[in-house]
């Protein structure tokens, strides 16, 4: 092995300790607290290293945000451990409902709000969000199993996420998860029987639950 790969090997797991670092930092103390200073100090690394990987904190923010975010999708893709039948649809709201409540969604939140007021900042977050929205419905939609073409099984799906992220902003301050798991259950019912109504596959297969192959 030449010189070479390890000296690589050690920039790519020093980049990478400084994208959990940025997104563990966000979450835990906000967007202002989140100085280039303050994640490096996290991921063990001087600051003249940080930012030769990143050059701005903004640099470093979006592209911590898009690589957890690739990261946790990628998980929640992994549908070998999803029961089949009705079940399913309960443990597919809950996997949803987990993705609005872990530290990656609380993270995202400090910046959205920061790119609220920062018109720059709001210009490389945009794009992000919408990606995020996109690629969130998708895999929900894939995990339950229905054809989204469908516009009454996109609106549940749409719904679906809309009450995931209001139980993930009900969680910053206390701990809810009692009543998220209660009201998991009340929806993934709800659903899982407007998901079978004739109404929503216009007398066909479509729109159906149709679980797929783990």
């Amino acid at each position: 092995m030449s010189t070479r790969e390890p000296k690589q090997e050690r920039s790519r797991a020093t980049r990478q300790r400084l994208l959990v670092s940025a997104i563990e930092c966000l979450a835990v103390r906000g967007w202002s607290a989140t100085t280039m200073a303050v994640v490096a100090e996290h991921a063990g690394v001087s600051r003249g290293a940080a930012q030769h990987h990143f050059p701005t904190r903004e640099d470093l923010i979006t592209v911590a945000l898009e690589y957890m975010f690739d990261s946790r999708m990628a998980l929640i893709r992994e549908a070998t451990n999803l029961p089949g039948g009705p079940g399913r649809t309960e443990a597919v709201v809950m996997r949803m409902v987990d993705y609005f409540t872990d530290p990656l969604f609380k993270a995202a939140l400090q910046v959205w709000t920061a790119a609220a007021a920062d018109e720059s900042l709001k210009q490389r977050i945009t794009p992000l969000e919408a990606k995020f929205g996109r690629t969130v419905h998708h895999i929900t939609v894939q995990l339950l199993g229905i054809d989204d073409t469908d516009p009454v099984a996109h609106r549940l799906v749409q719904a679906t996420l809309d009450l995931a992220r209001g139980l993930g902003l009900a969680d910053l301050l206390t701990d809810d998860s009692a009543r998220r798991e209660q009201i998991v259950r009340q929806w993934a019912a709800t659903l899982e029987t407007a998901l079978r109504q004739p109404a929503v596959s216009s007398g066909c297969a479509v729109g159906r639950v149709r679980v797929p192959k783990s």
